[in-house]
């Protein structure tokens, strides 16, 4: 029998709309102690089974899992992975040709929230994001073994940083399967090569929620000069010259990143292309860019703002650095920008571009509206899951 956590009255009603996250604020008393992972079943004050996840600590107390009355067993786990799965086939993922990376879970979108799984090539990369998925990844392993057969070598458990703070002091990424002698895995995507370091690399290795929107670029690269802003693995400099760009330059503030961006563009044009990559702050390079030399500037950054608190400031970068991008690219340019910061929503960052373009005093035209891919999909009960927003604009 499951612990149990008892709801303060008339505190359900995200429940009985699917949400999947509990808030501690909403509860009225434990019947049991729960340990961080553990699994609890969700009671309403009239003490009626309403839900059942993973109690964790914090302002997030439950991550549900089912609002059906099943066990969390490995079928559980076996039915959720296969249907994970099932949606990447749907999707022409799971056995293309010219895409070998993709993300397998991705959290709630998948309804196995705190849980990521990405693919690259032959190897699974598993982060947590919960105690109570680091406590199933022995179980996750075997599952995706079943499910993937000889087409996985190796899965890796990169949860040290993301699992809650006070719970990863003895935690050590590992291979729980296998093992990558070469530390270096050469990936696909859309027939674009790169080089993806599960081990060494930020997030599991590389950025695949921008898969699509750096097939976009490629239909407006052709003999342009582009900008490449925090290039991390240089996957929009790749496309850039995949369609066509006569130039590309990669800025960001790590020396490592602009290492393995080179190694990307060499690696798919060898060493006679025009690139030039610059470790530097992105404001600054632009603040100090020659004024109408860039026919295309990509925005890309990190997360502005991981939480609600840091909102207002968050929307003032955008608009920032947005303004700093719109002043300084050519006539008839444009300007790919992009916000994945989950406390920003749609409608803020379009605000905070719109600010940047009255500022600009250009006119400004919205080409596309972008988005995460398929693989990265949003729980409808969960509106939070939909994390990256970008903009194409064209700037006259």
């Amino acid at each position: 029998m499951y612990r149990q956590i008892i709801l303060k009255r008339n505190r359900d009603e995200s429940l009985k709309r699917f949400h999947p996250w509990i808030f501690s604020g909403a509860v009225a008393r434990h019947i049991g102690k729960p340990d961080e992972g553990d699994i609890v079943d969700i009671l309403t004050a009239d003490n009626k089974f309403i839900a059942r996840g993973h109690y964790q600590t914090g302002s997030i107390i439950c991550r549900v899992l089912t609002f059906e009355n099943e066990e969390i067993d490995a079928d559980f786990w076996r039915k959720r992975i296969s249907n994970a799965y099932n949606l990447r086939e749907k999707a022409g993922l799971a056995s293309s040709k010219c895409t070998t990376a993709y993300r397998l879970v991705h959290g709630e979108g998948d309804m196995l929230p705190g849980l990521i799984v990405d693919i690259y090539r032959k190897t699974a990369v598993i982060q947590a994001h919960s105690m109570g998925m680091f406590r199933q990844r022995q179980t996750l392993c075997e599952i995706l073994i079943e499910v993937f057969g000889d087409r996985l070598d190796a899965v890796y458990d990169k949860s040290s940083a993301t699992l809650p703070f006070n719970e990863n002091s003895n935690v050590k990424d590992e291979y729980i399967f296998g093992n990558n002698n070469e530390k270096e895995n050469i990936i696909l995507e859309n027939g674009n090569k790169f080089i993806v370091a599960p081990e060494t690399g930020q997030k599991t290795g590389f950025f695949i929620d921008q898969r699509e929107n750096r097939k976009i670029l490629e239909q407006y690269a052709c003999k342009t000069s582009v900008l490449n802003t925090f290039c991390y693995t240089g996957g929009f400099s790749v496309s850039a010259f995949r369609g066509g760009a006569s130039l590309v330059h990669s800025v960001d503030s790590s020396q490592k990143a602009i290492d393995l961006t080179h190694k990307n563009i060499e690696l798919n044009f060898g060493k006679n292309i025009n690139h030039q990559a610059f470790v530097d702050d992105t404001f600054s390079f632009i603040r100090n860019a020659e004024n109408n030399f860039y026919d295309v500037i990509i925005l890309d950054p990190p997360a502005f703002a991981k939480r609600n608190s840091a909102l207002k400031n968050a929307v003032q970068a955008y608009k920032r650095l947005n303004a700093a991008a719109l002043a300084k690219i050519k006539s008839s340019g444009i300007l790919f920008t992009f916000s994945c910061s989950q406390a920003v929503n749609r409608t803020d960052f379009r605000n905070a571009v719109f600010s940047a373009a009255a500022i600009s005093r250009r006119n400004v035209r919205i080409l596309h509206q972008l988005a995460q891919p398929a693989d990265h999909p949003v729980n409808i009960y969960h509106p939070e899951g939909e994390y990256l927003k970008g903009l194409v604009l064209y700037v006259e």
